[in-house]
């Protein structure tokens, strides 16, 4: 039969649990549902605290009011769930990677040191852990990716030894490929040899990706990843009450729509902070105006219309922040106003509110690490060397877009996005590496990075030259990031 393994349990794994199991009450079916607790931390509060844990990227104190604290956990328990006999395990917070490498440890029986299949195990996860991304999702060629409507997610088969194939069933949308693939490769990966996880610290830098003719909606066959053993900490998500905030998105049509546009939300920020000086309140703690479809997202590399008069429908973004959840209530009324008594044109304005274990609700056992296999050994960050062979590259007058020479994929994590590029042909690859530097794209980025302290290098650059590619992390390059961010794009 199928078991199931998900990470749905939230917050409350053990309340997700009880509902499955009544669901399986009512079909009359007979089921061993396992929780893996143990992520929440809250009641470690105080003596994290005290113990002086810090933020991992930016090095801040930890914050007074947390609401929440919990652990990514890794693969082991959820192997010994399904040793246990169970049907569906549920976990809280772990990785998502740990979803893949449970069953897979389970089922080929890895041990803790076999670090390159556990790698090889994590790596399976985590290009499949996303669903259709590697499925063509988010491809950079969208237009070449057939029937959107009906897209099929992934099926990784894995075998004993770590190699793996990724499919798709038949008869479904979308595309398997080498840069579907390869793109999620490289997704929310920091440095692609130290890519660190509960189980196994990864290196990615020398995976192979190969299509496999004969599949339909292709096939490609993954290997060459590498494992050490892993840290001996946890990260841990914690969050904390920072404020409230609150986004009005208001649609502008007809001529110099941009120009309206900024003014309304300028003068909607003039009213109310008129009326928060009345009242004795302080100034917004942050804000942030963009006009969609004035390119405000590139900054300095806008394209501005040709006549000088802009585009004729945009749409405002106007996100703000405040201590006070009072002083955003009279933001929110003050936004609905501007559609008779500013600018003609706005029109649908929207305002803003605005490690244990469980089997069938009994506690079986409760996990104990093992730290036999663990380091935390610091490995010192090499930059890589210009090659020689750069240099005397070839060169001519034609121009690309990096579109035409590379696949591209982003992501984030917390306050830092990383981009990945792949090279559509092994030839191309020197020429991104000569031209792609960190210093290239903190100059093309410089709009969206904040800086802390005068020196601080915000963009980092790794290589990947198995699948020709490099990836870089552009640190304090979201505003915040998620639910922080003030930004039409946090992530």
């Amino acid at each position: 039969g199928v078991r199931v393994i998900s990470n749905a349990g939230g917050v409350n794994p053990l309340a997700c649990a009880a509902a499955l199991q009544e669901v399986a009450k009512k079909a009359d079916v007979d089921m061993k549902i396992a929780v893996v607790a143990g992520d929440d931390l809250m009641s470690e509060k105080e003596n994290l605290k005290g113990a002086g844990i810090t933020d991992l990227e930016s090095g801040k104190q930890f914050p007074e009011s947390i609401h929440s604290m919990n652990a990514y956990l890794g693969a082991r328990p959820i192997s010994r769930a399904l040793d246990l006999g169970a049907d569906i395990v549920v976990t809280g917070r772990c990785v998502d990677s740990g979803i893949v490498l449970g069953p897979l440890i389970h089922s080929f029986g890895w041990n803790r040191d076999e670090f390159d299949l556990l790698a090889a195990g994590s790596l399976a996860g985590h290009l499949i852990e996303c669903g259709a991304q590697c499925t063509g999702g988010i491809f950079t060629d969208w237009h070449a990716v057939p029937d959107w409507h009906n897209i099929g997610f992934p099926i990784v088969e894995c075998s004993s030894e770590g190699d793996f194939i990724i499919s798709k069933p038949p008869d479904t949308g979308g595309l398997i490929s080498f840069g579907t693939v390869a793109e999620q490769l490289v997704y929310e990966v920091g440095n692609p040899q130290r890519y660190l996880l509960p189980d196994v610290t990864c290196d990615f830098s020398e995976v192979s990706i190969t299509e496999i003719p004969g599949f339909e909606g292709g096939a490609v066959k993954v290997h060459g990843a590498k494992g050490s053993p892993p840290s001996t900490f946890y990260k841990v998500s914690a969050t904390y009450l920072d404020g409230f905030r609150a986004t009005a998105v208001c649609p502008v049509g007809g001529p110099k729509a941009v120009q309206k546009g900024k003014l309304t939300a300028e003068s909607i920020l003039k009213r109310t902070r008129l009326i928060f000086s009345q009242l004795g309140y302080e100034d917004y703690s942050a804000v942030n105006i963009q006009v969609l479809g004035s390119e405000d997202t590139y900054g300095p590399h806008a394209r501005r219309s040709i006549d000088g008069q802009g585009p004729r429908e945009a749409v405002i973004w106007l996100a703000v922040h405040h201590k006070r959840k009072e002083a955003l209530e009279i933001f929110s009324k003050e936004i609905a106003p501007a559609g008779t008594g500013m600018a003609p044109g706005l029109t649908g304005i929207v305002g803003g509110r605005p490690r244990v274990l469980f089997l069938n609700g009994q506690h079986v056992e409760t996990f104990e690490e093992d730290l036999t296999f663990t380091s935390d050994e610091p490995v010192p960050y090499n930059p890589p060397k210009i090659d020689s062979e750069l240099k005397d590259l070839p060169s001519g007058p034609h121009t690309y877009r990096l579109e035409d020479l590379a696949y591209t994929r982003s992501g984030d994590k917390g306050n830092s996005a990383n981009i990945g590029v792949i090279a559509r042909h092994p030839l191309y690859y020197p020429y991104l590496k000569k031209t792609l530097t960190a210093q290239a794209l903190e100059n093309y980025f410089q709009h969206l990075l904040e800086r802390e302290k005068p020196e601080e290098e915000l963009v980092t650059r790794y290589e990947l030259p198995g699948v020709h590619g490099l990836n870089f992390v552009l640190k304090n390059s979201l505003g915040g990031g998620g639910i922080a961010s003030l930004r039409s794009d946090p992530q």
